[in-house]
């Protein structure tokens, strides 16, 4: 084990038994206070709103469905819905996350503020919560976790604990504006997977041992006071979403896949992942079967696993979710809604869209993966929109999240004719 992963190994040699007992307030969290910032309220009428419903009237919906506009939320990233159901947590590339407020929860926000203005964020991208409340946020190499989030939404400093300090996430050597939107999920063992997508087109061959041992091009485990950290999944280039099947508690998640081979290769990828270690063939695979062009003559490793669903090349899969509501139709139910943000270097862009792949009780995939929402890519190859991640409300409509518009929209069903 080399110096780098042996630093990132020192904490794990303490057991807790609380979640939270290693992890505590920090000084330097303080330090950081903005003293003389507060909230941001943003509007949520006027012109850009009217722009924005106007966009909505041409996506296209199965019958029954219906989209409305829920927020606006500045380059609106992954979502998380707090356990009351009140407030929607909202991620950012940059440096807010927001809090979206449905008082009367009645489908339309009626206040969106940026939370805990007086914490400095570096890309906080993920947002997950536990089920005991407690909200976790993983940004681009730290992760805080905000235990009274929810009641605490309008208190500029709420109570913070350092899960992972700052550059202890990944070496700041590997710090990069590429592939460093984590997402996280408390799992059904209670514990924090977290997203480490690796910040090249394909890894160079010198940082494939470190990469391995600390878990960067692959998920990592942690307990929920950062502890016990383990390298949990490899073989994975940039993913930028994942749920845990709510029958068999394995991990699925997307997978973006490698550029510069073409417009129809290599697909991108759903992952399923039944147990722990399994490296997923990047980047030998660059995407689905398809060998990459620095590695195709090296030997494989072992047991690699292949993508349960592959999807098309370059649309840049991201957020997704197993959907477990009500309201949608059983056929919806126990499958995978997942967001296509769009492709950026296709010669005939694709993706800006919402997709769906039916699974079923047993967690087998029982179909192919398909369009469910588009509309956001006009004729002319112009994205109106960008969908990053869905998330569900406790009604079971679906929250679509989107950084272009800077938007939150709600996916709603109701019986054709009713």
């Amino acid at each position: 084990m080399n110096k780098i992963a042996s630093a990132f190994c020192m904490a794990a040699s303490i057991a807790a038994l609380h979640p939270l007992a290693l992890a505590q307030p920090n000084d330097t969290l303080k330090a950081l206070a903005k003293s003389q910032t507060g909230f941001k309220i943003i509007e949520q009428q006027g012109e850009q709103a009217r722009a924005i419903q106007g966009i909505l009237k041409n996506i296209s919906l199965p019958d029954g469905f219906a989209i409305t506009l829920y927020a606006l939320a500045p380059r609106a990233r992954h979502m998380a819905v707090g356990p009351r159901g009140m407030v929607t947590f909202v991620g950012t590339l940059k440096s807010e996350v927001w809090a979206i407020i449905d008082h009367d929860r009645n489908g339309i926000a009626d206040e969106v503020r940026n939370f805990a203005p007086f914490i400095e964020k570096s890309m906080p991208n993920g947002p997950c919560f536990a089920p005991d409340g407690v909200l976790y946020i993983a940004e681009q190499n730290r992760v805080l976790a905000y235990p009274r989030a929810e009641i605490q939404i309008q208190d500029a400093n709420p109570e913070t604990l350092e899960v992972i300090p700052a550059g202890a996430l990944i070496p700041e050597k590997f710090v990069s504006s590429n592939h460093t939107a984590r997402v996280c999920d408390v799992g059904p063992d209670n514990r924090l997977y977290i997203s480490l997508g690796q910040p090249y087109n394909v890894t160079q061959r010198e940082y494939l041992n470190t990469f391995g041992e600390i878990g960067i091009g692959g998920i990592i485990r942690i307990s929920r006071d950062g502890t016990d950290r383990e390298v949990y999944a490899l073989g994975i280039r940039n993913s930028v979403g994942q749920d845990f099947h709510p029958t068999t508690g394995d991990l699925w998640f997307t997978d973006n896949q490698v550029d510069g081979m073409g417009d129809d290769i290599p697909p991108g990828e759903i992952n399923q992942q039944t147990a722990m270690g399994q490296h997923f063939g990047f980047p030998w695979f660059g995407g689905g079967h398809v060998r990459t062009n620095e590695y195709k003559d090296e030997e494989v490793p072992g047991g690699v696993v292949f993508p349960v669903s592959e999807t098309v090349a370059h649309a840049a899969d991201l957020g997704m979710l197993f959907y477990q509501g009500d309201m949608f139709p059983d056929h919806y139910r126990g499958g995978i809604f997942s967001a296509q943000h769009g492709s950026w270097n296709r010669s005939v862009p694709i993706g800006a869209r919402i997709m769906f792949t039916p699974v079923d009780a047993q967690g087998r995939i029982a179909g192919d993966t398909e369009p469910f929402a588009e509309g956001w890519l006009d004729e002319n190859g112009k994205y109106l929109g960008r969908p990053v991640d869905v998330a569900q409300l406790k009604d079971g409509s679906l929250l679509v999240s989107d950084d272009l518009t800077g938007a939150v929209y709600r996916i709603t069903y109701a019986v054709p004719g009713s």
